[in-house]
């Protein structure tokens, strides 16, 4: 059982910031560790392709371990990551804007986003449903996709988003609005079909199965080290 002292005796994320800027070894990778799997997950979603994601977080990672020196303290740490994670998978799905692939390699993405004994055990109907989601979705510009990924799927209040993002509020609720407008005749079928399904377009409505498993992600410092990206 932990007592007060042991919880006083944990550093927050801030000060594990500083202790890396400092020069810890190890500072940064508790960081990872703590937060990862989130960051797995906006990234997962937004770009709704597995490699993509990885990429995208670990061109956050290394941007955030760059650039730790430039940390104020004017937000929480996990905000400066999260937006450095939105702004990396923002700029991998501009970069993919002008090289999009065949009908065939997407379908193949999606069929990778289901944990294998998920998709052995989970029924065809639903299958296609996760996979018409993630297609409705990711035809949003990027934008509004990053905005309602934060807000319905990630379940972000508006203010925090607009802190990840580093837009005004109105911004999110706007792009929010515009988007859930696009998705909405895309996704209204599904909710006919799938009595108990609700549409991604619904308010914080996470992506139903949309499996996202936390070792998909970098792991440590070690995976940080040799990339690129920009803060």
């Amino acid at each position: 059982m932990s007592t007060d002292s042991d919880k006083a005796s944990i550093p927050t994320d801030a000060d594990l910031l500083a202790l890396h800027v400092k020069g810890d070894p190890d500072a940064f990778g508790e960081i990872v560790r703590r937060h990862r799997d989130r960051l797995w997950a906006v990234a997962l979603r937004t770009l709704s392709d597995r490699e993509e994601a990885a990429d995208a977080v670990q061109d956050a990672l290394v941007s955030a371990y760059r650039a730790a020196h430039t940390f104020r303290g004017q937000s929480a740490v996990t905000t400066w990551l999260h937006r450095i994670t939105v702004n990396a998978c923002l700029d991998r799905a501009r970069k993919a804007a002008s090289r999009r692939t065949s009908p065939v390699a997407e379908t193949e993405r999606l069929e990778q986003l289901l944990e294998p004994e998920e998709s052995a055990a989970a029924p065809a109907e639903r299958q296609d449903l996760h996979r018409e989601l993630l297609s409705a979705l990711r035809t949003l510009p990027e934008e509004q996709r990053a905005a309602l990924v934060l807000v319905d799927m990630q379940g972000y209040p508006v203010a925090e988003a607009a802190a990840i993002l580093d837009i005004p509020t109105g911004t999110v609720k706007s792009r929010c609005a515009r988007g859930r407008a696009r998705l909405l005749p895309l996704v209204t079928h599904l909710r006919a079909d799938n009595g108990d399904s609700k549409p991604a377009s619904g308010g914080r409505n996470r992506a139903q199965g949309t499996s996202v498993p936390p070792t998909a992600g970098p792991k440590d410092t070690g995976a940080v080290k040799g990339g690129g990206g920009r803060a």
